[in-house]
């Protein structure tokens, strides 16, 4: 394997805040092609996914699936990056969307969360069934990222053995830590908190018209934090005690111990939303399937590189790289 590929942080953006709103808002907007997929779901919702084949392909190239971030879609610039990469490389690709998160309401009370994993199991299984032995590669950003990890963990050895690895960007590992970091003081943490808080009160108003007794309505509007929102709605919609419960549950950090398929993880010790201290270092230290790189600056889900008239984005192009090496040459 070439040695992984070095990150150089854009000096044209300031500290990690300038980073994270640049990756976020700031960032060219790639266009990858893609054809809508509504899958249904045993339960009478449904998913929609995206996918795009690289031309030339056969249809057995591996499949690279893809989850998003908080309030994200599969339209999310990262996401659209990380396909375009992807295609360049020979992979199919699938991102998925969480429920609700398509650009139309799911059909249940129910959405996602941090730690929901059965959908992903979901769409796994189903790829898997579609063409049995065509390698099936994972990534995530954020709370993807979270949600991919958990589940790698979760399952340990009892995975199809069309997974082959996959690759996680600026993971929340202590969702408690990560929420107190977000709820906290501070012109920055406002920004962020606002952004998130906006849409999910707005998604949960319009539950709350459908299914007025699935969650703590009134409390959901008041909400103008994590810990309000998930001791609102998170937590009694999917069965947890208190936000605390579900944030301690839904922790991918506690779960790399148990992670059996090769896993790189992209995390940055100066992200405003992820604390370095919640960085599971010593964890992936412990287990030789965990490739866990850190970078002294990159913000959230941004690792910008490159000039402010060609920006790259080092963290899309290095997972990428490191999924296509788990890959025979021949694929």
């Amino acid at each position: 394997m070439t040695a992984p590929l070095p990150y150089a942080p854009a000096r044209w953006l300031p500290g990690a805040n300038a980073m994270t709103v640049f990756g976020s808002i700031g960032r060219p907007l790639p266009r990858p092609p893609a054809r809508r997929e509504r899958w249904e779901l045993p339960d009478g919702d449904f998913l929609d996914v995206d996918r795009a084949e690289p031309a030339g392909s056969g249809p057995d190239a591996a499949v690279l699936v893809t989850c998003h971030g908080l309030e994200g879609s599969s339209r999310a610039p990262y996401v659209r990056g990380l396909v375009a990469h992807a295609l360049s490389r020979g992979l199919a690709t699938l991102a998925l969307n969480f429920r609700g998160c398509s650009g139309e309401p799911n059909r249940l009370a129910r959405s996602y969360h941090s730690g929901e994993t059965g959908d992903l199991a979901l769409v796994v299984a189903r790829l898997a069934a579609e063409r049995p032995g065509r390698p099936i590669l994972l990534a995530g950003f954020s709370l993807g990222g979270n949600v991919v990890a958990k589940w790698l963990g979760e399952r340990g050895d009892d995975l199809p053995p069309e997974v082959r690895g996959a690759a996680v960007v600026s993971v929340p590992w202590d969702l408690e830590r990560s929420a107190r970091a977000i709820d906290g003081p501070g012109f920055w943490s406002f920004v962020y908190r606002e952004r998130f808080m906006r849409r999910l009160r707005a998604k949960a108003a319009e539950k709350a018209r459908r299914f007025p007794d699935a969650f703590d309505a009134a409390g959901a509007a008041r909400a103008r934090t994590f810990a309000e929102f998930d001791a609102a709605v998170t937590a009694p919609m999917f069965g947890f005690a208190s936000a605390e419960d579900y944030w301690r549950r839904c922790s991918s950090g506690t779960r790399l111990a148990e992670v059996r398929r090769p896993l790189l993880a992209l995390s940055s010790m100066d992200d405003p939303i992820v604390p370095a201290g919640t960085i599971p270092v010593a964890a992936a230290r412990a287990n030789p399937r965990v490739a866990l790189e850190t970078t002294p600056a990159g913000g959230h889900v941004a690792f910008v590189a490159g000039s402010p008239f060609r920006p790259t984005f080092w963290a899309e192009r290095r997972a990428v790289e490191f999924l296509a090496a788990l890959l025979p040459a021949a694929t």
